[in-house]
């Protein structure tokens, strides 16, 4: 497996070479799909293996006292399997959508050092190990943000991007250095054999803070929306789809592995995170023009429902629940999934659209079904998956988070049992706000008639993202109808973090999904699929059997306006517009103008709309401030002329004899 990480890193190197080639994207490309495959299958093979034990690996490099430590265990196994399937599919993606980089030189090189950085991090089994790969990680997706870096916005993008990336390793460093304790024990084994309660509120603290700020944690997340856009779409479906994932091992890494018995009131913190962070990612995904923005987004939305997960079972495992416990686990790590199937389809959907008309702005767009019939049908099946329908994955994983919800009751803490229940409105709040969302972003951006000539001579994309969009759709109904499958492959690892799983789920009827016993729920992804497939038969032939062969035409209803210009329909803003009035002043200010006609004048009113998000200008625009004001009075440090500066070394020394004398 670490040759086939170092071979991505030689690929990298290859990249620098043959970037400027007319086929050295290809070769890249192709080659980091072969090695992404093959991590795959590794990685898959480990986790379905009956009897699998952890693989250690050690390599003399890195401290001399402490080597490079490696270990693939059930729960790094998931976790690769989920990027490097992400991987495979972002650089199958990327044999197509990459002809369109004007500047490949700039993408190339560091896209497989990513999935290198990725995989190395997943690997890690001490801490020198995990946060010099999670930095390598986190400078080669700056890199691949920055490829764009003549746009003023994607410099921006870059740096709050790369402040919050060296944030959120300072808080794993500090974290790590707790858990290491002062005997200085750095390699996770050690770790665990010296863990306690000590330090454990504040280990939990950094460690929400340095991997919910890579994740997209609220308030952690303001990032995302800025990077997302701006890095190339395959990019951004790996930074949304899969890095993000990566942040998620580390909490969970920490926090039920190398942490220990979690504090029950520990859970609400998470639980409360992950609530907030749903609620805001969605209100804020709801009201955006930029289809890119809108994606990113619902991965903050998502993020929180998988940390909701995470809290429930926190909550379940600090109370000897363990069979709540393992459903909980398991309906986050199928979230984690999930969310990398339909996020990363959607990113591809959007970055197909993005090349056939040169637009992100949703307002632009309209009609791109007839144009791109195979596009529109695979980013409905991710909207679908996303919105939670079934029988699609995106409904079991929340479904289950729901039935752990459900177990709220029995446990004791009253803060808890209050907590629990209104943490399950949120989450079912969250996905109905979801599917008003992403029906907004497909029937602007496909439905209607082109509002721009960009959107009228659109065409559809090339065969190599086709195939990679209609298989992670093809996924997202396999996991959908069949996720007893995926539910066993993780029993391996919620036994190993919380020991204890979910029920068998191969052997039931029908390939039933059941929680906890048939008596009380269960779930049937295959019979609801057969019904639908079934109903859509049976109507499709009643309509030609019975419907009137008469070919009757006449024209559209028009709502009483005969004017077909496209500013007669729907837009982004308009159809939003009542939840927006609603629920706005909570996750952002919207400042709105009107310019009337005046009477007699037939123009129509324009209208028009500025966002501005609450956590920026009330948390980061004051520090930003603050470290400007600061800069500005050290600066003068700089001219001070040579007696100064000598009287400014001899009141340093002063003060450091005084402190020593002090000390003693």
């Amino acid at each position: 497996m670490l040759i086939a990480v170092a071979s991505l890193l030689g690929l990298a190197v290859l990249a620098v070479a043959i970037a400027r080639r007319a086929r050295g994207g290809l070769i890249i490309y192709a080659g980091s799909l072969i090695l992404s495959l093959v991590l795959l299958a590794l990685a898959l093979r480990h986790l379905t293996l009956a009897g699998f034990k952890p693989v250690d690996m050690v390599l003399p490099l890195g401290l001399p006292w402490l080597g490079t430590h490696f270990r693939l265990d059930a729960l790094s196994a998931f976790f690769l399997s989920v990027i490097d399937l992400g991987a495979a599919a972002a650089s199958l993606y990327g044999m197509g959508y990459g002809r369109h980089e004007h500047e490949p030189g700039r993408v190339l090189p560091f896209f497989p050092a990513f999935l290198a950085g990725m995989n190395l991090v997943v690997l890690a089994s001490d801490a020198f190990t995990f946060l010099v790969s999670w930095e390598f990680m986190s400078i080669a997706s700056w890199a691949l943000v920055m490829a764009h870096h003549r746009q003023t916005e994607n410099v921006r993008a870059g740096y709050v991007y790369v402040v919050m990336a060296s944030f959120g390793t300072l808080c794993l460093l500090l974290a790590f250095g707790l858990l290491a304790g002062p005997h200085g024990g750095y390699a996770f084994e050690a770790i665990r054999a010296g863990r306690g309660g000590r330090n454990a509120a504040l280990i939990l603290a950094l460690a929400l803070l340095g991997a919910g700020s890579k994740a997209g944690l609220a308030p952690l997340h303001v990032w995302l929306p800025l990077a997302h856009p701006a890095a190339p779409s395959h990019v951004s479906a790996l930074m949304s789809g899969v890095m993000t994932k990566v942040a998620v091992y580390g909490f969970v890494r920490i926090t039920f592995d190398l942490l220990g018995q979690p504090n029950w009131w520990s859970s609400m913190v998470v639980l409360a995170l992950g609530g907030a962070t749903a609620m805001l990612g969605v209100l804020t995904a709801l009201v955006q023009r930029d289809l890119k923005r809108l994606l990113a987004y619902s991965t903050v939305e998502n993020i929180g429902i998988i940390f909701i997960g995470l809290g429930l079972a926190m909550a379940f495992q600090a109370n000897g629940m363990v069979a709540a416990a393992a459903l909980a686990l398991t309906a986050a790590f199928f979230h984690v999934f999930n969310h990398s199937l339909f996020k990363s389809l959607l990113f591809f959907g959007a970055g197909a659209v993005q090349a056939a008309t040169g637009e992100r702005d949703m307002e632009r767009m309209g009609g791109l079904i007839h144009p791109m019939k195979l596009t529109a049908f695979v980013f409905l099946a991710g909207a679908m998956a996303i919105s939670a329908l079934p029988p699609l994955n995106g409904f079991v994983s929340e479904w289950l988070s729901l039935q752990a919800i459900l177990l709220g009751p029995d446990l004791p803490q009253w803060g808890l049992k209050l907590m629990v229940p209104a943490i399950g409105a949120v989450l079912a709040f969250s996905t109905a706000l979801a599917a008003a969302c992403f029906v907004t972003a497909f029937g602007i951006t496909f439905l209607g008639r082109p509002r721009s000539r960009a959107a009228e001579t659109a065409h559809e994309t090339d065969r190599f993202s086709l195939t990679a969009m209609f298989a992670l759709a093809t996924l997202c109904l396999l996991a959908g109808i069949l996720p007893g499958f995926v539910i066993d492959a993780l029993a391996p690892v919620t036994a190993s973090l919380v020991g204890g799983r979910m029920p068998v789920q191969a052997g039931a009827s029908w390939l039933s999904i059941v929680p906890i016993e048939a008596s009380r729920s269960s779930y049937n992804g295959l019979l609801i699929f057969l019904f639908i497939a079934a109903s859509a038969a049976i109507g499709v032939v009643a309509i030609h059997r019975f419907a009137s062969r008469r070919v009757r035409r006449s024209a559209a209803w028009d709502c009483g306006f005969p004017d077909p210009s496209p500013i007669t329909q729907y837009s982004a803003g308009s159809f939003v517009q009542p939840i927006r009035r609603v629920y706005g002043k909570v996750a952002f200010r919207a400042v709105e103008t009107v310019d009337m006609p005046p009477p007699g004048s037939l123009r129509p009113a324009v209208f028009s709309m500025v966002l501005r998000d609450i956590v920026w200008e009330t948390l980061y625009a004051p520090i930003a401030k603050g470290v400007d004001r600061v800069s500005g009075v050290v600066n003068r440090v700089q001219f001070l002329t040579i007696r100064r500066y000598l009287g400014l070394v001899f009141a340093a020394l002063v003060f450091l004899l005084l402190v020593l004398a002090t000390w003693q």
